[in-house]
């Protein structure tokens, strides 16, 4: 997020070294204002359902994307219960718990995001937020060389299943599984 203008004064921003770097800031040194642009909180849900992964098709991603259930972690909740209330909202299933899966950095978003193996009942009902879902069996599961995909990959290897990456299209039209 870019902003132009100081939200505690509306003081224009300039950018100066702030701590370690250079940041966005108040221009005005009473008024101290820093943009340090922390990385967001997000939780990453690795759903197991009925014996099989659950990825599903946000509805601004193009055709044939799938991922895993992510959300922004609200204030108050703890990264356990955030990954719950997301596949519950997400995908209305219930889920019976939440393991750590590890911590993954996503720079393009500036976000990090704090993944778990959460295994869920129910029937998949879609919300809003999301057009489509699919069951893969996990030695069937491939991941992305990204953020959320790294977390995939990891819990896959830690169950014995030899991850292998999926092809991603390259600059020159062909694909890579780098």
């Amino acid at each position: 997020m870019k902003f132009q203008y100081c939200p505690q004064c509306a003081r224009p921003l300039i950018v100066a070294r702030f701590g370690d770097r250079d940041r966005s800031g108040c221009a005005d040194p009473q008024c101290g204002y820093v943009h340090w642009d922390n990385p967001v909180p997000v939780v990453a849900a690795i759903v197991e359902h009925e014996g099989q992964i659950i990825l599903a098709r946000n509805a601004a991603w193009p055709a044939g994307a799938y991922a895993l259930i992510t959300g922004f972690l609200e204030r108050g909740e703890t990264p356990e219960i955030g990954v719950q209330r997301e596949v519950e909202e997400e995908l209305g299933l219930t889920p019976l718990a939440a393991n750590f899966v590890g911590l993954y950095e996503f720079h393009r978003m500036n976000q990090l995001l704090i993944a778990y193996h959460v295994p869920a009942t129910g029937t998949v009902r879609l919300n809003e937020e999301l057009v489509d879902w699919k069951h893969v069996p996990f030695d069937q599961c491939r991941y992305w060389p990204a953020g959320t995909g790294f977390a995939l990959r990891d819990w896959l290897m830690a169950k014995g299943i030899d991850a292998q990456p999926i092809e991603w299209p390259s600059a020159r039209g062909g694909t890579t599984s780098s």
